[in-house]
This record gives C-alpha cells, sequence and structure tokens, in this order.
C-alpha cells in the first residue's frame, strides 16, 4: 500500500513558513517579557526612591519638633505630616514600634486592620530584625499594590517608629502603550510572514527545480531510448554532482545497450550458423560419395571419349568440399567447444602455428623462451592461425609481406601483438570487423575475427587493434597471466 508523501519542496516551503512563524513569536515573547522586566525594575527603583524621600521628611519633622519619643505630640504636628502627601503625591502611615497608629493618610485597606492598627506580634518582629523591612505584594478593590513596611530610626540610630508605604504601581498608561507596542509590531511581522509566505514558495520552487529536471530525466530514461544527459547552468555543488552521476549513468547504460545488441546479433548469427550448417551438411555427404561412386563405376577416368563428363564429376565433388568446408565454419562459429584452461608455453604454441605457413616473412619475438599462461592450446592454435592467415590475405600481391608476431609479458599479464603492412582497416569498416559475416574478401566467410573475439573473451581477455590506411594492420590481444 502506497502512502502519500510529502514532497522536497513542501517540505522546504513549510520549513520556512514555521522558522519565521516561530521567530515572530519569540521576538514577541522575548520583547514583552523585557518590557515586564523593565516595568517591575523602573517601579522597584522608584517606590525605593519615594520612600527614602518619604523617610528624610519625616525624619526632617520628627528631628526638628524633637518628637521621637513623645508620641503624645504628634497630633500637634498632624498638618506637617499631610503637607509631605501634597508635596511628594503618596499615602503613606506611620506606626508606633508597637504597632499603634501615629498618622495615616490613605483609604482603608485590607491589610490594616484593628482600627488601623499592626498586629503587635508583626510589629516585634519587623523592630527586632536587622534590616527592619517587610515589604508584600497585594490586591484589593483599590488596585494591585506593594506594601512596604519600614523601621524609622532617628540621628543616634534609635528606632521610634514603623513607616507603611502603599505603592500603587500606574499601570494603565504602561498597559496602553505596551498593547500600542505590541500590535504595531504584529503588523509588522504579519507584513514580513506574508512575505515570507511568498519568497518560501519562490526559493522552494527555484531550489527543486533542478531536482525534478532530473527527476522527470531519470523517468524518461530507457535501455532501448536515445537518452539526452543533463546541462545545468549556475548548479549547486550538490545539484552538479548529481547531474554528473545521471551523465555517467546514461553513458554506462548506452554501453551496456550497445554490448547487449553485440551479444544479440552474435547469438542471432550462431543461431542461424547451427541452421545453416545443420541444412548444408545433411545431403552433402550422400551427394560426394554418389558422384564418386557414378565416376568409379562408370569407367569415366579411364575414357577419353567422356573426358568432359569426368571433369563435370570432378568439380562437382570439388564444389561439395567448398559447401562442405562453408558449413565447417559455420558449425565452429556456432558451437566453440568449452574453453579448457591449462598451463601452456604461450611462445611454444605461437611458434608452432608460424611455421604453419613456412614463410620466411613471418618473424617471431619474444621477451622469453617460454612465457607460460593459462590457456586453451588447440583454440589459441585457432586464433593464431586467423590473424596471420588475415595478415597475409591483406596484404597486395605487389608488396613484399613483413607480417610480425611479438610476444611480451609483466607480472600480471601477457601481450601479443599481430603487425602486418597490408592495406590495413578502412575508417567505414572499423566498428564491423568483429562482427560475424562481415568480410571485404571474395572467398571468406567473415567469421573468422568473429571466432577469434569470441575465444579471447573465453580466456577473459581482450583483444583490440590499431590500423592506418594503406600501411598496415596491429592486433594487440591482453591475457591474465
Amino acid at each position: 500500500m502506497f502512502k502519500n508523501k510529502m514532497s522536497l519542496r513542501l517540505r522546504i516551503f513549510i520549513s520556512m513558513i514555521l522558522l519565521v512563524f516561530t521567530a515572530t513569536l519569540l521576538v514577541l515573547g522575548s520583547t514583552y517579557y523585557q518590557y515586564r522586566t523593565e516595568s517591575d525594575q523602573y517601579n522597584s527603583y522608584r517606590q525605593e526612591r519615594k520612600e527614602n524621600q518619604l523617610k528624610r521628611q519625616i525624619n526632617y519633622i520628627v528631628n526638628k519638633y524633637d518628637i521621637s519619643d513623645r508620641y503624645e505630640l504628634w497630633d500637634e504636628y498632624e498638618k506637617d505630616f499631610e503637607e509631605i502627601t501634597k508635596i511628594h503625591s503618596v499615602e503613606y502611615s506611620i506606626f508606633t514600634t508597637g504597632g499603634s497608629p501615629l498618622f495615616y493618610s490613605y483609604l482603608p485597606l485590607d491589610v490594616i486592620s484593628n482600627n488601623y492598627s499592626l498586629e503587635e506580634e508583626f510589629a516585634n518582629m519587623l523592630v527586632s530584625t536587622d534590616e527592619g523591612k517587610f515589604t508584600s505584594e497585594n490586591f484589593t478593590d483599590v488596585g494591585k499594590f506593594q506594601a512596604s513596611y519600614s523601621v524609622l530610626k532617628n540621628d543616634v540610630g534609635e528606632k521610634y517608629a514603623i513607616l507603611f508605604f502603599p505603592y500603587f504601581q500606574d499601570v494603565s498608561f504602561a498597559e496602553s502603550e505596551l498593547n500600542v507596542f505590541l500590535s504595531t509590531l504584529y503588523q509588522i511581522y504579519f507584513i514580513m510572514l506574508v512575505v515570507a509566505i511568498v519568497l518560501a514558495y519562490f526559493i522552494s520552487r527555484y531550489v527543486t527545480r533542478s531536482i525534478e529536471t532530473i527527476r522527470l530525466k531519470i523517468g524518461q530514461a530507457g535501455l532501448l531510448k536515445k537518452n539526452e544527459k543533463i546541462y545545468l547552468s549556475n548548479a549547486t555543488k550538490e545539484i552538479d554532482s548529481l547531474v554528473n552521476s545521471y551523465n555517467k549513468m546514461i553513458d554506462d547504460l548506452e554501453d551496456s545497450a550497445e554490448r547487449l545488441a553485440k551479444t544479440e546479433r552474435e547469438q542471432a548469427w550462431q543461431e542461424m550458423a547451427k541452421q545453416v550448417a545443420h541444412e548444408i551438411k545433411n545431403p552433402l555427404t550422400p551427394m560426394r560419395l554418389t558422384v564418386q561412386s557414378f565416376q568409379k563405376n562408370s569407367g569415366l577416368k579411364g575414357s577419353d571419349q567422356n573426358g568432359k563428363l569426368n571433369d563435370f564429376c570432378d568439380t562437382l565433388i570439388e564444389q561439395i568440399d567448398t559447401m562442405s568446408n562453408v558449413a565447417t565454419s559455420f558449425s565452429d562459429f556456432a558451437t566453440l567447444p568449452k574453453t579448457q584452461l591449462e598451463k601452456t608455453d604461450i611462445v611454444d604454441a605461437t611458434k608452432k602455428v608460424v611455421e604453419i605457413f613456412e614463410q620466411n616473412n613471418i618473424t617471431l619475438e619474444t621477451s622469453s623462451e617460454n612465457i607460460f599462461v593459462k590457456l586453451d592450446k588447440e583454440q589459441w592454435i585457432r586464433v593464431m592461425t586467423n590473424l596471420i592467415k588475415n595478415s597475409i590475405q591483406a596484404i597486395p600481391h605487389d608488396r613484399e609481406p613483413l607480417i610480425n608476431v611479438k610476444i611480451t609479458e609483466n607480472s600480471k599479464t601477457v601481450k601479443v601483438m599481430v603487425s602486418d603492412n597490408g592495406l590495413g582497416v578502412s575508417k567505414i569498416n572499423r566498428d564491423k570487423i568483429f562482427e560475424p559475416k562481415f568480410t571485404t574478401k571474395s572467398d571468406g566467410m567473415g567469421l573468422g575475427l568473429g571466432i577469434v573475439r569470441s575465444i579471447i573473451n573465453s580466456h577473459r581477455g581482450k583483444i583490440s587493434y590499431k590500423s592506418k590506411s594503406k600501411k598496415g594492420t596491429d592486433f594487440k590481444i591482453s591475457l591474465p597471466k
């Protein structure tokens, strides 16, 4: 069961959108957090500053009238304490170290109960601490505020009272300013998000365009098709590497198709050769025996009167032998015997072939007197016979034949070179020379070089040639040692 897979283009598009969206949320969150932190720091500083101002003003009045330890006189200077609330626009209260009220100028708050008095236990705890200060956050109908309790001291450091200072944060303007700022930021990032979507669309399309081209080409590629290579300009390193791999695959595919076509042609020729050899050989032997019997029993050889008839019988036998040779050639090509590899002296085997031709114009050169290699001796003799015979036939009658057979070896291979000074191979025929039934001679079947290549391939070797028109040809065989 196939599952729908997300395309690379869609993945890139979604990733870019998520990246911008995540960045937007992070910036907005960090901006809001930073604003809140700065606001809290500002209010803490402002609260502490106002509290210190209150302490200085209260201490000034207390010292001026020397009432730090005379609580009964505080009511006489209530106007002076009220004046402080007007000057600093704040509300505050003063209690004795025992928690009894000395002055208060604020609305009733839940934090102050018992007739605006502090709990004695709380007051004693606050006076007994070294710092002499306590702060708490409170929520009431009036609003959110910071309740600060601090101990007041006179010039000699004696604790004489407790200051209660409720600090109300004026957040209405700050909240309004924050909302305006965030609203503007939302609009900016919304525009950025829209721009990012457009850019992500075109960027994802640009990035995947080359990959889509490669995908289409791969989908169109086939063994029996004319495949086109890909050429991209301004491709990235990764895409360029992918394109090079695809182009190499196309080259390999064409080579494979060419080898497959050659193999199919050879198989077709071998199948046809089997049928031809079978159909020709069947009637030839009876025909030859019949003609020979007729010639012998009729006394044609000793009769001058029947000389023409005797010559006709000889010609007929000769043509039957020629057809038999043709059938044998086809049979040999179609059914090459299985290669039997044995350790053989290739120099000795080649020397025997050269001696068969009995011509002084064939020379043999070897790098060593004995070179042993695993090969089928009978098939090797057949290879060398075909090559030397082709060399002899390629040399015109008006030219001194020069044929050289050279055998060399190294640590891994044995190389055999057969050179002649014949007419060479024309450029038109160079791609067809090893194909079955190809020949430039009037009396050949064109199977010799095809058989040679099949034998060399069965030995896991390679055969190639170089030819110069009108100057000669060099056949080079390389066998694994």
